[in-house]
């Protein structure tokens, strides 16, 4: 895997259900919710490392005090800071009213019942604290302030942004989540209206009406009219001044969420392991939030389960499964043995059966689960070989027969190691080069020269940069008789536009592979051709377009492709024959069968924001670099 892969992005969501002096009581501390979130956006700090945010609501404040709070940071660092200035405020306030949640309630600041996090990986080109979640909208009214973050991306931001002009907005800014939070903002104030003259109608006046709206406000009528204009991939998080929280996920089921709730919390996060650490919590005391659905916590604490959209496919992410999702929730450990298990009759090929003579081991380590799979399937065929042996005998082995039968074992070692991160500053090609190249080390002596094949399982092989310039050239010096790379998912062939940034054709040593095939079976009339269909394809209504990209790599197979690949990412100089072994797409469904998003890897986009953007790249490319 290129350790420049982004995902966008992590949340993580509690809501107290009791008062604060009840935590204060039972679990030592007040912050009990702050210090939860802290431990939540920590264990998911996989899924976002170029900012972070966190937001709260304060229940009961009276008029002049302070009820929404946020601090958000960018950087690596960016959890330890919010969290850092969060306690430096308490602190602060402490000095002035003491520690008595009783007593400083209205002026201690994070000092709420609604707690929201998130944790950003870029995937939209822009960058800069303005773009960190959580954004916030402010209001004088409790229920019209709204502050929203969540893991998404969407495909239709154009249509959005073009709806709000017409209603007679002007945005600020053009990105999905500055979008999003004006689109939704438009509607809460309709909601609050509603309200509002429901109010009227019943008699109440002043503040009267204003607590009626707080207690009344239903903010799945709010995304009911905001979400169903957006396509893409998407878990959408809000808490609201006067004490709505809720999290929706995409009618497309692309992105994950997951809730738990019982009379002190209701608790929400994008990975399982997350709930279940963090609270103590068994994996079946969990719930996974379905698509099109939306966690609704009410301002009075009734948590709910609304249906917001009518489920529109059953496409979730499976590269979320293989890479980004934490290797300790409980399917997805299962899910990345098979996965590495099923590639033993491949394996087994490209070494002629000679397991005697190869070792195997894995890079980077997300890989390790799947390195661990594949030894399972190759210790049990070894184990079956041993069986035959013995069986062939026809008789009781000697005790030097047994011992020259049990003595087979499937090797493996530790033999790539990570030192180094490459860092920008050095920015001379040679000079960068270099460093790239000794990003990894290796464990001298693990394998005899000459003599051993070395199997290394990566989760995914994308734009092969890194085996390029660094793994190849370091493993190399280990001077193996045979280097396979195993890659426990297929061929990524494809963009994605839901939240994990790969958006262009030609970063794919796939996709450059099959170029240069075409290029050398003089079929460059399949790139033409191809790219007169995207364009014909894009004046069509977005949801009657083909991917017409798919057609590129119909001329040859996956074989073929594999080669082409290996020619192009072999080192200078280097003679150790090299082969590359991909999942198939029968064996993904297989290891994974309830995560059906395989866009990455077929082309079968889940939305027809998706298949029309992957219409558009492959133009992009033709006008771009083709020509």
């Amino acid at each position: 895997m290129d350790n420049n892969i982004h995902e966008d992005c992590g949340v993580a969501m509690i809501r107290l259900l009791k008062p604060l002096s009840y935590y204060q009581q039972k679990y030592g501390t007040w912050m009990y919710g702050l210090n939860k979130l802290y431990l939540m956006m920590e264990k998911q700090h996989n899924r976002g490392q170029e900012g972070a945010g966190l937001a709260s609501v304060k229940l009961h404040t009276q008029p002049g005090h302070e009820y929404m709070f946020r601090e958000r940071a960018e950087g690596s660092s960016a959890i330890t800071e919010i969290m850092g200035s969060a306690r430096k405020q308490i602190e602060e306030a402490r000095r002035f009213c003491g520690d008595s949640t009783d007593f400083d309630y209205q002026e201690m600041p994070f000092a709420g019942e609604l707690y929201m996090g998130h944790l950003r990986y870029s995937t939209t080109g822009k960058s800069g604290l303005k773009y960190v979640h959580p954004f916030l909208r402010r209001n004088n009214w409790k229920a019209k302030n709204l502050c929203l973050c969540g893991n998404y991306n969407m495909t239709n931001v154009e249509d959005i942004f073009q709806k709000l002009i017409k209603q007679g907005q002007c945005p600020r800014i053009y990105s999905d989540s500055y979008i999003m939070m004006e689109a939704m903002g438009h509607r809460l104030d309709r909601e609050v209206e509603r309200n509002f003259v429901e109010a009227q109608q019943k008699g109440l006046e002043n503040d009267a009406i204003t607590e009626y709206i707080d207690q009344h406000v239903l903010m799945e009528n709010v995304l009911k009219t905001t979400m169903s204009d957006f396509d893409g991939g998407y878990v959408v998080c809000g808490l609201t001044g006067s004490g709505e929280m809720f999290s929706m996920r995409d009618p497309w089921g692309i992105r994950p969420a997951f809730y738990y709730k019982n009379d002190e919390i209701v608790i929400l996060a994008s990975e399982r392991p997350v709930l279940q650490t963090t609270f103590d919590l068994e994996y079946e005391d969990i719930q996974e939030l379905q698509p099109g659905c939306a966690l609704l916590v009410r301002s009075n604490g009734e948590a709910v389960v609304k249906r917001i959209l009518e489920q529109r496919g059953d496409y979730a992410c499976s590269f979320e499964r293989i890479y980004f999702s934490r290797g300790s929730d409980q399917d997805i450990y299962n899910e990345r043995k098979k996965l590495g298990e099923q590639l033993t009759p491949q394996v087994l090929k490209t070494i002629d059966n000679d397991i005697a003579h190869t070792v195997f081991s894995f890079i980077p380590n997300t890989a390790e689960v799947a390195f661990y799979g594949l030894l399972r399937g190759f210790k049990h065929y070894v184990n079956e070989q041993k069986i035959k042996r013995i069986e062939a005998l026809g008789r009781i082995p000697t005790h030097e027969e047994l011992e020259d039968i049990l003595h087979d074992y499937v090797r493996s070692e530790k033999v790539a190691w990570k030192d180094i991160k490459l860092r920008t500053f050095i920015t001379e090609g040679n000079a960068r080069n270099d460093l790239a190249a000794h990003v990894y080390d290796v464990a001298y002596g693990s394998i005899q020269p000459g003599v051993d094949n070395l199997v290394i399982i990566d989760d995914s092989i994308v734009r092969g940069t890194t085996l390029k310039e660094s793994i190849l050239h370091i493993l190399d010096r280990l001077h193996p008789k045979k280097i396979v790379m195993v890659s426990s998912a297929p061929q990524i062939r494809y963009p994605d536009y839901y939240g994990i940034d790969m958006p262009r054709l030609e970063e794919f040593c796939v996709f450059q592979a099959t170029v240069a095939l075409l290029k050398d079976k003089g079929m460059e009339h399949v790139i033409t051709d191809t790219y007169e269909a995207c364009k014909a394809e894009l004046e069509k209504p977005v949801g009657e377009m083909r991917n017409c990209v798919r057609d590129v790599y119909e001329p040859f197979t996956v074989e073929e492709i594999n080669c082409k690949i290996v020619e192009m990412l072999r080192p200078e100089g280097m003679t150790t024959p090299i082969e590359i072994v991909f999942q198939s797409i029968d064996g993904l469904h297989s290891a994974i069968p309830n995560h059906k998003g395989d866009w990455y890897f077929t082309g079968h986009f889940p939305t027809p924001g998706g298949t029309r953007l992957c219409n558009q790249a492959f133009v992009n490319y033709v006008e771009r670099v083709w020509k």
